[in-house]
C-alpha cells in the first residue's frame, strides 16, 4: 500500500482551498451593465438564460398581476443583485428561500438572498408583483400603452420596466415563456409560438413560448379584441398576424401590408439566410403611436404606418431587424447602426427588387437631399449618442455607408457578407467594430477608412459611384429625380421617432 505523505506546505495550502469564501468576498451586483448611453439599463453579476412570465390582466382596470420565474448563473461572488422593475413588489424568492428586497429609485429592484451566491452557481429568482403599468412613468415618460380594449407593451430601448422585472439590455438575452389569462372575448399576443389556449371561469390564458436568445425590449405583450390570422410557411413555420377590431380606415391597408409578412420574409432569406426564429407574424394594435418596433418574431405596427394606404416597406424594414438587431443585437446602444442601417438598407433593396428603384439609385437622392451644412451630416450613426440614436442619419447615412461597401467590395463579396454576418453571430451580440472586422475578412480588403468616414466623421462625405471613385450619379451640383419607391420609404421616417427617451 501506498501512502501519500503531504508536507506542512501542501497540507496548508490544500486547506486554504476547502475554507468557504468568507463574507468579505461577495459583493452588490453592478446597479447597471455598463452602457454608457442608458447607465441605469441592466445590472451586474450575474447572466439570466430563462425567463417563466405567469400573468393576469384586466383591461377594464390596467390590473397587471405576476409571477416571474428567473434562472440565471452568478457571474461573480453575489450579496446583493438588482433587477429592474417599477412594479409594486410583495415576496421575492432566492433559491426557494425567502429574500429581503427593497426599492432603488425608480426601477431598480435590489435583491438580498438569505444566503450569498457563489459565482458559477444556478440561480432561480421568483418575484410576485402586481400594479397598473400605465400609472408608472420614469422620467415623466411611459413604455405602456393604454388601448380602449387593453394593453401593449412595445418600446424601444426599454419596454420590460413596466411588465416584468429582468436584467433589461440586449447583452443579457434569455428565452421565454409567457403565460398570461384574460378576460373571455379578449385575446393576448405575445412572441413566438402559441403552445396553448385554455378556457375557465370567464377567464382565458395564452401559453407562448420564445425557444431562442431574445432581448428584454424585444418582448412583447398585447391584449384586447383582435382579429386573428394563420398560416404556416412553405418551411413549415407557424404564422400569426393581429388586427385590432377597432382600426378604422387603416384597417385595410393595415391588413394590405402585414398579411404580406410571409412573402417578405422568404425573400429576406434570400438576401439574409435562413430565418433565424421558429415563428413569424406581426401585429396591429389600436395606439395612437406612429412608430413601429422589431418585437422579436411578432412585429409591432402603428395604425398611422398605413395611413396613406398599404405600406410593405415598412414590413421589409421590422422583419429585416429579425436578422440584424434581433438574433445580431447590439453589445452597447451605440451600436445601432447594426440594426437599422441594415434595416433601411433592406428597404432599399426591396425596391430593387420591385422594379422601382435600385440601391444606387435611392443612395444618390438620398446624398443629394442634404447640403453640406445639413446636421443630418454632423450626426455620427457608428455612436450618435444616446440624444440622436433614432436620428434619421442612423438610418439613411447607414444606408449609405452600406451601399458605399457594396460598390467597394463588389456584389458577391457584399451580399456573402449580409448573407454570412447573421449566421456567424446568431443568437448573439456585435458592435460596429465586429462588422467592419467581418466585412474586411470577407472581402480581403481594408474598410477601416470607408466606414470611419461614412459612419464617424462630421462632415458631408465626397460623393463614390459605382466603381468607387468621385464619378458617381450623387454629385453635389445634380438633383436625381426621386425613385418611385422613395415616398413609401420616407413615409417610414417616423418609424422609430417616439421610442427614445432620456434614461
Amino acid at each position: 500500500m501506498h501512502r501519500r505523505i503531504l508536507v506542512p506546505s501542501v497540507l496548508a495550502a490544500s486547506l486554504l482551498l476547502a475554507i468557504p469564501a468568507s463574507a468579505a468576498d461577495y459583493v452588490p451586483g453592478a446597479p447597471g451593465i455598463g452602457d454608457p448611453y442608458y447607465p441605469a439599463s441592466g445590472n451586474g453579476g450575474y447572466d439570466v438564460s430563462h425567463y417563466d412570465l405567469r400573468l393576469k390582466y384586466q383591461p377594464k382596470s390596467d390590473l397587471l398581476e405576476g409571477t416571474a420565474t428567473i434562472l440565471a448563473t452568478a457571474k461573480q461572488n453575489l450579496s446583493r443583485f438588482n433587477l429592474d422593475f417599477g412594479l409594486q413588489v410583495s415576496e421575492v424568492r432566492v433559491n426557494g428561500r425567502k429574500a429581503a428586497f427593497a426599492k432603488a429609485g425608480d426601477q431598480e429592484l435590489e435583491i438580498t438572498p438569505a444566503a450569498p451566491l457563489e459565482r458559477g452557481r444556478a440561480v432561480s429568482v421568483v418575484v410576485r408583483y402586481a400594479g397598473k403599468p400605465s400609472e408608472l412613468k420614469i422620467d415623466g415618460w411611459s413604455a405602456w400603452h393604454r388601448t380602449p380594449d387593453g394593453g401593449i407593451a412595445a418600446q424601444e430601448p426599454d419596454s420590460a420596466v413596466w411588465w416584468f422585472p429582468s436584467n433589461d439590455h440586449p447583452l443579457d438575452k434569455a428565452t421565454f415563456d409567457i403565460s398570461v389569462s384574460v378576460p373571455d372575448g379578449t385575446q393576448a399576443i405575445s412572441n413566438g409560438v402559441l403552445q396553448s389556449q385554455t378556457s375557465r371561469l370567464g377567464w382565458t390564458r395564452y401559453n407562448w413560448r420564445s425557444n431562442k436568445p431574445q432581448a428584454t425590449y424585444l418582448a412583447t405583450l398585447a391584449v384586447g379584441a383582435f382579429d386573428i390570422t394563420t398560416d404556416t410557411t412553405a418551411n413549415g413555420l407557424p404564422v400569426l398576424n393581429a388586427y385590432s377590431k377597432d382600426l378604422g380606415d387603416n384597417a385595410g391597408a393595415a391588413r394590405a401590408s402585414v398579411e404580406r409578412t410571409t412573402e417578405v420574409a422568404e425573400w429576406l432569406e434570400t438576401v439574409f439566410g435562413p430565418y433565424p426564429f421558429a415563428a413569424l407574424g406581426g401585429y396591429v394594435p389600436n395606439v395612437t403611436s406612429g412608430y413601429a418596433l422589431e418585437t422579436q418574431t411578432r412585429p409591432f405596427y402603428s395604425p398611422r404606418q398605413f395611413a396613406n394606404g398599404a405600406n410593405v416597406s415598412v414590413v421589409v424594414h421590422e422583419l429585416a431587424h429579425q436578422w440584424y438587431g434581433d438574433s445580431v443585437s447590439v453589445k452597447g446602444w451605440k451600436d445601432i447602426w447594426v440594426n437599422e442601417g441594415f434595416a433601411r438598407y433592406s428597404q432599399w433593396l426591396w425596391s430593387e427588387k420591385e422594379g422601382e428603384g435600385t440601391a444606387q439609385e435611392l443612395a444618390d437622392y438620398v446624398y443629394a437631399q442634404h447640403p453640406a451644412d445639413d446636421p443630418f451630416w454632423t450626426v455620427k450613426p457608428g455612436d450618435p449618442g444616446p440624444d440622436k440614436q433614432f436620428d434619421i442619419a442612423v438610418y439613411d447615412r447607414g444606408a449609405l455607408a452600406l451601399q458605399v461597401l457594396r460598390n467597394r467590395v463588389g456584389e458577391k463579396d457584399f451580399f456573402a457578407i449580409l448573407k454570412g454576418w447573421p449566421t456567424a453571430k446568431a443568437g448573439g451580440n456585435a458592435s460596429v467594430s465586429d462588422f467592419v472586422q467581418y466585412a474586411e475578412k470577407v472581402s480581403g480588403k481594408p474598410l477601416a477608412a470607408l466606414f470611419d468616414t461614412w459612419l464617424f466623421e462630421t462632415v458631408k462625405p465626397a460623393p463614390t459611384g459605382p466603381a468607387g471613385t468621385s464619378a458617381g450619379r450623387a454629385r453635389v451640383d445634380t438633383r436625381p429625380a426621386p425613385p418611385a419607391s422613395y415616398r413609401k420609404i420616407a413615409e417610414t421616417d417616423t418609424i422609430h421617432a417616439q421610442e427614445h427617451h432620456g434614461r
